[in-house]
């Protein structure tokens, strides 16, 4: 991603404007993917690293990248609304970038811990092809159950979300999680390591 492949927008959203950045690779297009950031009250933002990791990932994989601010973070208008009104504008978002870029593109839902929670909401609404979890703030939200070649990736030493909580809500789904040994919540080190995983196993699914 570069400055001549991103582009900085506003869409209108169910509670105001909605501050949105888009990278755009060249065609052709192989869908669009969302990325949603983590909690908005703990400094969560679209410009979050592993937010921007999962963007350029799926931006190398010819998807439309897609972020944006939650109300109430950075210039979008509103309030926290417990996720709830988040799924809104995260639904609002892809309405208008799939209409710019069409409705007939596969759909990627991807999210960080909060914007996890989230995207498994919006997973209810809407088609995906895939989702990718990071992370994912289970207990602390009732985070949905997900269709099973879902990939999740979690840290060992996560000191947010521990790490027997997330095998405790994948256990009854028998879903597998990826987990970096002595990696925290933020990847911090582990950012490249990330967009590998995420890419080979989006690759690995999508080519069986």
């Amino acid at each position: 991603m570069t400055p001549r492949t991103t582009e900085r927008l506003t869409i209108d959203g169910p509670a105001g404007p909605i501050e949105t950045v888009l990278n755009v690779p060249a065609s052709p297009l192989r869908g669009v993917a969302l990325v949603c950031h983590p909690h908005p009250l703990q400094g969560g933002t679209l410009d979050n690293k592993v937010v921007q990791t999962l963007a350029k990932t799926f931006f190398a994989l010819r998807y439309v990248a897609t972020r944006f601010n939650f109300r109430g973070v950075g210039a979008s208008a509103g309030t926290f609304a417990e996720g709830i009104g988040e799924t809104e504008d995260a639904l609002a978002v892809l309405a208008r970038v799939r209409k710019r870029f069409g409705e007939e593109l596969p759909v990627a839902l991807a999210g960080f811990s909060f914007g996890s929670f989230v995207q498994t909401r919006v997973a209810h609404r809407v088609h995906a092809e895939r989702l990718v979890l990071v992370g994912p703030a289970v207990k602390r939200f009732p985070v949905e159950n997900v269709p099973a070649d879902t990939i999740v990736v979690h840290g060992e030493e996560d000191d947010v979300v521990p790490l027997a909580d997330v095998f405790a809500w994948a256990r009854p789904q028998q879903l597998p999680i990826v987990v970096f040994p002595g990696c925290g919540h933020f990847f911090h080190g582990r950012l490249p390591q990330l967009a590998r995983v995420v890419t080979a196993l989006w690759s690995q699914v999508s080519e069986a």
